[in-house]
């Protein structure tokens, strides 16, 4: 098909279409003998001379203007033929800088949504006040008379009524019904938790009192004693935490005092591990009934853990005949803890009975 003749273009408008992106072949600045044979791909096409007047008037740059004009023609007329021919060079109208207003900034295609910048600025606060916040303990910023405002969980050490420890005092005497220890050798493991040396212990250890059973969980130790009998407190005292199947817990607390050594304890001392929060297991069973001494009489009273966080409803069972302990048994936990006791509190009118 013939393309019909591009409108001659006077030299100003040929400049502006080289500005504005044409395709322009790429022998544009090859020898006149090569530019004036016409060739194009295989396709010819006459080309007429310049007339020599118009190139004596005009000068040499409309003589190599209109050259350049006339291989456009003919190169436009290839295209519109067989389509764009390869081997080309495109020319591109130099970038302009926009007058009014930019463009808007343009987000890339992956990249995820910027995250507020006060993302974790309510958080930050809390977390750093709970890093730096004193932990419980028994001496200085966590020291007891602290734990209630450490924490809102701990609001009972503060606020509660049935506090333990106490200072036992004025027990009604009756008959007690006995406990009934159901307590056999059991394996055990022995943890540093920070705050006392505690004895975790394995298999079916009970007692039943008041028509309840409680299994044995845990043993653990206290410098000196949190119980005080009639104002006198001990060397140390001795702490078996029980539980009922509906969560119900219940203590029996043993004193402690400087006198011959006691093997039961001593294999908990040989078991401590060498870090702290790290669990040791025991290479020998513990009989447990040696923990317990041969009179088992016991005052009892309604009471609370004497941990944060101090809850209430505990049952406590504290026995009234002390176990002993030799000076060097009692160094070792000294050394550990000096003093891991929570001051007695008040008794507030609660009854406390005693056996006969």
């Amino acid at each position: 098909m013939r393309v019909p003749p591009v409108p001659r273009l006077a030299a100003p408008c040929l400049l502006a279409a080289l500005a504005a992106g044409l395709v322009l072949p790429t022998d544009l600045y090859a020898s006149e003998a090569a530019a004036g044979s016409g060739h194009a791909q295989g396709t010819h096409r006459a080309r007429p001379a310049a007339a020599p007047a118009a190139a004596a008037a005009a000068g040499d740059e409309a003589v190599r203007l209109e050259q350049l004009r006339e291989r456009l023609e003919a190169r436009l007329s290839e295209t519109g033929s067989r389509g764009a021919a390869p081997g080309v060079l495109r020319v591109t109208a130099p970038a302009v800088p926009p007058k009014a207003h930019p463009a808007p900034r343009r987000t890339p295609a992956r990249s995820k949504p910027a995250a507020p910048a006060d993302a974790h600025a309510a958080s930050a606060p809390a977390a750093h006040a709970a890093a730096h916040a004193p932990h419980w303990s028994y001496a200085g910023e966590g020291a007891p008379g602290q734990w209630a405002a450490l924490k809102p969980e701990f609001a009972t050490c503060g606020l509660g009524q049935r506090q333990s420890p106490i200072d036992i005092r004025g027990g009604i005497r009756v008959d007690l019904e006995p406990i009934r220890f159901d307590y056999r050798p059991s394996s055990f493991s022995v943890i540093d938790n920070g705050h006392t040396v505690q004895a975790n212990v394995s298999g079916a250890n009970s007692l039943e009192v008041g028509g309840r059973r409680y299994d044995l969980l845990q043993f653990h130790f206290h410098r000196p004693s949190e119980e005080r009998i009639e104002g006198r407190q001990y060397e140390m005292s001795m702490h078996l935490v029980h539980r009922d199947p509906e969560g119900r817990l219940a203590v029996v607390a043993v004193l402690l005092e400087q006198g011959p050594a006691h093997p039961a304890v001593q294999l908990v001392w040989n078991s401590l591990p060498l870090e702290r929060h790290q669990e040791q297991a025991a290479p020998l069973p513990l009989d447990l009934n040696l923990l317990l001494p041969q009179d088992r009489r016991y005052f009892t009273y309604m009471g609370s853990l004497t941990t944060p966080p101090c809850s209430e409803g505990v049952l406590w069972m504290v026995l009234k005949q002390p176990v002993a302990l030799s000076p060097q048994q009692l160094a070792v936990f000294a050394r550990l803890y000096p003093m891991n006791a929570r001051p007695v509190q008040p008794l507030a009118g609660r009854l406390i009975k005693e056996s006969n």
